[in-house]
């Protein structure tokens, strides 16, 4: 009995440098095969008298076992894949308008992807001065508009702007006023120091996330029902 689990216990080492695609062994790798094989062999004969007379079931543990083991090792091989596989089964369920997070696999690039409403628009949950805001992706918008509601949530106060730019909305021509953002932030994508306008109370249904933000991304592509955001 002994003999078989220790034949299993080699034989999924194997498999582990095997599907490891490095055949080099250096030192240190092989005083931890070493040490991994000890350890395994002293659980081993622990076990060992636990199954004297139901070798059987023995090697259905030790299969059983390895089969976990070998599903562990697949899911971290592959893991780039199943995290591909996992973001496009939570773009499918999730609603409209959140904002999920894309692992690129680029260093240093933050990327998230924005689920539309079917109709070919986009609203993305984010933050502005530190605060959540709901806005709507508009890249014919030449700078981020925030309707009164939002910017007063945001911290701006609405007493000492001056509503004198006009702009166009669906209503017609409204006015607004120019204001400078700390910051906005769509999942981990930030931005400082952002132009900004700020409706006249009234005048604008939702808060536009325009070009003075879209501009400072490295790319914005639309695939389907899904915008991505690449920062």
């Amino acid at each position: 009995m002994l003999g078989w689990l220790a034949a299993v216990l080699i034989a999924l080492v194997g498999v582990f440098f095997f599907l490891n695609s490095d055949t080099t062994m250096d030192g240190g790798r092989v005083l931890y095969v070493i040490g991994l094989g000890a350890l395994c062999l002293i659980y081993i004969v622990s076990l060992s008298g636990d199954y004297r007379g139901r070798s059987l079931q023995g090697l259905r543990h030790a299969a059983t076992w390895g089969l976990i083991f070998f599903a562990l090792l697949a899911a971290y091989s592959y893991r780039g894949e199943l995290q591909t596989v996992v973001y496009r089964v939570a773009g499918e369920v999730l609603p409209p308008g959140h904002v999920l997070t894309v692992d690129t696999g680029t260093s240093g690039e933050k990327a998230v992807r924005i689920r539309g409403d079917g109709g070919g628009h986009f609203s993305a949950q984010g933050r502005v001065n530190g605060s959540d805001i709901q806005m709507l992706v508009d890249t014919g918008a030449s700078t981020v508009v925030l309707k009164a509601a939002d910017a007063e949530r945001a911290g701006i106060d609405l007493a000492g702007l001056s509503f004198t730019v006009p702009v166009q909305t669906a209503n017609g021509t409204a006015y607004a006023a120019p204001v400078r953002l700390r910051d906005i932030a769509i999942g981990p994508i930030v931005f400082d120091g952002i132009e900004a306008l700020v409706a006249k109370p009234g005048s604008l249904n939702e808060s536009l996330l325009g070009m003075s933000f879209l501009k400072r991304l490295k790319s914005y592509e639309v695939v389907g029902d899904f915008m991505t955001l690449r920062g």
